[in-house]
């Protein structure tokens, strides 16, 4: 058995070394994408597949550092980070079944979200993608986490478990080949994470022999870096060891002849700590398959890795600082001056330390020519051209712009030409903006998947509802029917609050929301009030959804049996009409089979609700 191990532990450990070693040019892209975003732009990858720096030719070169790529940075990030698609889980069927499987489900998705601070998390992911041009999520189940639900053999407390979601940087994730375009595309997949020996005796209850790990650190460079006479510091990436350490490589393999279920094979350190199927069924049709999201930047056609907007800004930055140092250089010699001296005709020693400062006295050799001033040539125009041909490339790379800034606000621009050069800026987000919304359905998808496989016992889950009172409600794995619900993202966030509140507003004034008596409900009022960003008002109560409810209750307790009398604060139009719904559904056809007397309760309800309603 152990020779079978250690014959395991050696393939996967080899795989994991090969697939390293072909995705090494891209970790050096990254590297650099990262240091340049940092502001360290003087460094290129060298031969040996390193980040080197580069060095002064003079020391009078001017070598200071104008970086663009980071505000650019800032912009895409601050637009990108307002897309927070909502989803909307749509029923297969009309059947009511159905209807509360969907409500149930969304319930469950805005539950963990909230819990999980999803939001923070896919902020943290768009970083990455766009330093990277890709980045990960891992969805798990935790079963250390949860409520106790009971004991084991040994007296150990057993829990529900709960959905673990977390974001993976690309310097983790290992693909069999990097022509795959997608995760399903591929075959196997390594995620590779270094840990403590501490941490892998927590997680796996084995002890491994800890080594040294490479990983990354913050340092300074300053040789390279500044004007005449001074020198700047910026910082860099580079690689650091962290001592006492272990790799942690997860292979997940996807079905196969010789494995129907997949395979996850762990190895900690040099030891097999699993070796078996794939544990979650989060693909179609309840397949197992891997548990990560794929989310890009930009799509690089036939290959696994995503673009970052970053490396395409590389070499207008560098040309960029090139234009800006020589101009400066062309400005010092224009202020310092060039001496032209006749040789041996003053102390050069002297007159290189104090050069001709005011007031100076200077003595030079009887007979000989005085030193004089070179005459200098005015700054051509070409380098003024070329500073701002190279702005605006930086503009037209990124996607970004600063669209509303001092020259368009001095300009007399219309409000329409506005309005379309705003919707242009937005548009050239768009390929980055689908990446961020179909990783938010994929994401939801799995963890629907995940509690219909984990979630046996009944648990308690919250959200704050409509009307911003806390709702608590009940669910298992039985109602949640994951293959049949379809998620879509139902707003595009880059529209601007002032946008969104326009578009109400010509929808009051064409009286689209309007119902059909001419006028407002309660509950088309409340929904206007939240779109125009106020919130939901404390006294605002969205009475029609509260009498949706009470009806809903009703029909559960009449399924038991209980005669549920009509009160007169009930809107008895609305309660009929979730009556008569629940009667024509699946389940009120299954219960009466099992109970004939459920009709004649349900019935009599319904005309008790119209003698009240006719009485009214």
């Amino acid at each position: 058995m152990k020779k079978e191990n250690d014959k395991i532990v050696k393939e996967v450990l080899d795989d994991f070394q090969a697939r390293a070693e072909k995705r090494k040019s891209f970790d050096m892209i990254w590297k650099l994408n990262m240091n340049f975003l940092m502001g360290n732009q003087y460094c290129n990858i060298g031969f040996g597949g390193n980040i080197e720096e580069g060095e002064r030719q003079y020391f009078w070169q001017e070598r200071e550092i104008f970086n663009h790529i980071a505000p650019l940075f800032d912009i895409r990030y601050a637009k990108l980070s307002k897309i927070k698609p909502e989803i909307s889980i749509i029923p297969a069927t009309n059947d009511e079944r159905d209807k509360q499987s969907a409500k149930v489900s969304k319930k469950i998705y805005q539950s963990v979200k909230n819990k999980l601070n999803l939001d923070e998390l896919s902020n943290k992911a768009i970083k990455w993608a766009e330093v990277c041009g890709t980045v990960f999520y891992k969805i798990g189940w935790n079963s250390e986490k949860g409520i106790v639900v009971g004991k084991d053999e040994k007296g150990k407390d057993l829990k529900s478990g709960e959905i673990e979601v977390s974001v993976v940087s690309p310097f983790e994730i290992y693909p069999d080949s990097t022509v795959c375009e997608s995760l399903d595309d591929c075959q196997s997949l390594i995620h590779a994470k270094a840990y403590s020996v501490s941490q892998i005796k927590q997680m796996y209850g084995v002890d491994v022999a800890g080594k040294t790990v490479n990983t990354f650190a913050l340092d300074s460079v300053s040789e390279s870096i500044g004007g005449l006479g001074f020198n700047g510091t910026v910082p860099k990436i580079i690689e650091s060891s962290k001592n006492d350490s272990a790799i942690v490589v997860e292979r997940y393999s996807k079905p196969t002849v010789d494995y129907p279920n997949g395979r996850l094979t762990i190895v900690a350190g040099d030891k097999l700590v699993y070796d078996g199927e794939l544990p979650y069924k989060v693909g179609e049709d309840g397949q197992r398959d891997f548990p990560f999201v794929k989310q890009t930047c930009a799509e690089e056609p036939g290959c696994f890795w995503g673009t970052s907007i970053i490396e395409r800004l590389i070499p207008i930055q560098r040309a960029y600082n090139a234009v800006k140092n020589r101009k400066h250089e062309f400005i010092n010699r224009l202020s310092m001056g060039v001496l032209s001296v006749e040789d041996g005709s003053v102390d050069l020693d002297n007159l290189e330390d104090e050069g001709l400062c005011p007031g100076k006295v200077l003595v030079y050799r009887q007979g000989a020519v005085a030193p004089k001033f070179l005459e200098g040539e005015a700054l051509p125009s070409g380098i003024e051209d070329e500073e701002e041909k190279l702005l605006e490339e930086f503009t037209k790379i990124s996607g970004v712009s600063e669209t509303l800034g001092s020259d368009y606000a001095s300009a007399n621009i219309s409000g329409v030409a506005l309005e379309l050069m705003i919707s242009q800026d937005e548009v050239r987000l768009n390929t980055t903006s689908e990446s961020i919304k179909n990783a938010t359905k994929k994401i939801a998808s799995m963890i629907l998947r995940l509690y219909k496989q984990f979630a046996l016992f009944p648990r308690i889950a919250k959200i704050v509802g409509e009307n911003g009172q806390i709702e608590m409600f009940y669910f298992s794995s039985s109602d949640i029917s994951s293959d049949d619900i379809l998620l879509e993202a139902q707003t595009d966030n880059l529209n601007s609050l002032a946008q969104k509140r326009e578009m109400v507003f010509k929808l009051l004034e064409n009286g689209i929301l309007e119902n059909e008596n001419g006028q407002l409900s309660n509950r088309m009022k409340c929904k206007v009030l939240e779109m125009l960003g106020m919130g939901v008002w404390e006294n605002a109560q969205d009475l029609n959804e509260l009498h949706i409810k009470k009806a809903s209750n009703e029909n559960l307790k009449m399924l038991d049996g209980v005669v549920c009398k009509p009160l007169e604060i009930d809107d008895h139009k609305l309660h009929i009409n979730e009556h008569i719904a629940f009667m024509l559904g699946q389940d009120y056809e299954i219960a009466k089979s099992k109970n004939p007397k459920l009709e004649e309760i349900f019935l009599n309800h319904i005309r008790n609700h119209k003698q009240e309603n006719f009485g009214g």
